[in-house]
């Protein structure tokens, strides 16, 4: 398997999960802007999307979508518990976590990664981000991980987006469950692992 990343970006979820499962993979880093590899390829041939991450599987086939990806990993190594079975209740509860990071965490930081997106709707995503972090940080009292005592994929994908925060100046540091659970996260060695190989610790 190959995983097609940019340092810091949202494919460092799949990039903990993958270590996170001790399974066998490659990486290359993409140029977003330039759409070519790390080798120097087109990176559109690979993924027409042109974003990342995209997992290039051992028999060519490419997966795309964070969320997807994390799951279908997390389902090669089920023993590992990072995703909870097909069909239960606990599963569509990860789902339902993956899409609200998706849809109304990561959707937000867009625009402040845009020097284009005007002011006003900057001002207006900060403070969606804020209110959504202050819901996920009562949401973390009295557990250790999104889903309980057990570190699962959509942990994965929360520690990546609210690390963004210090990037773009949005201050969680009176989110006290929220700032140690990002703590506790990134002492895991998987992290630590992904973060050195993406050139962030």
């Amino acid at each position: 398997m190959k995983l097609f990343l940019k340092p810091g970006a949202c494919s460092l979820s799949p990039h903990i999960v993958l270590e996170e499962l001790g399974l066998t993979y490659e990486t290359e880093t993409v140029d977003l802007k330039g759409k070519t590899t790390g080798s120097g390829g087109d990176y559109l041939a690979i993924n027409p999307k042109g974003y990342v991450p995209a997992l290039q599987l051992d028999d060519g086939t490419v997966l795309t979508e964070g969320p997807a990806i994390v799951q279908y990993l997390a389902d090669l190594k089920p023993e590992k518990k990072l995703a909870p079975a097909n069909g239960t209740l606990a599963r569509y509860q990860l789902q339902s976590w993956l899409t609200f990071i998706g849809m109304e965490l990561h959707r937000n930081f867009s625009p402040l990664f845009n020097a284009a997106a005007p002011q006003e709707w900057k001002d207006a995503c900060s403070a969606n981000i804020r209110r959504r972090l202050a819901w996920v940080d009562e949401q973390l009292a009295g557990k250790d991980y999104l889903m309980g005592p057990d570190f699962s994929v959509a942990d994965a994908y929360l520690y990546t987006v609210v690390g963004w925060t210090k990037f773009v100046k949005i201050d969680i540091s009176g989110m006290h469950h929220l700032v140690a659970y990002q703590q506790r996260v990134a002492a895991r060695p998987a992290v630590l692992a992904a973060l050195k190989a993406e050139g962030l610790a």
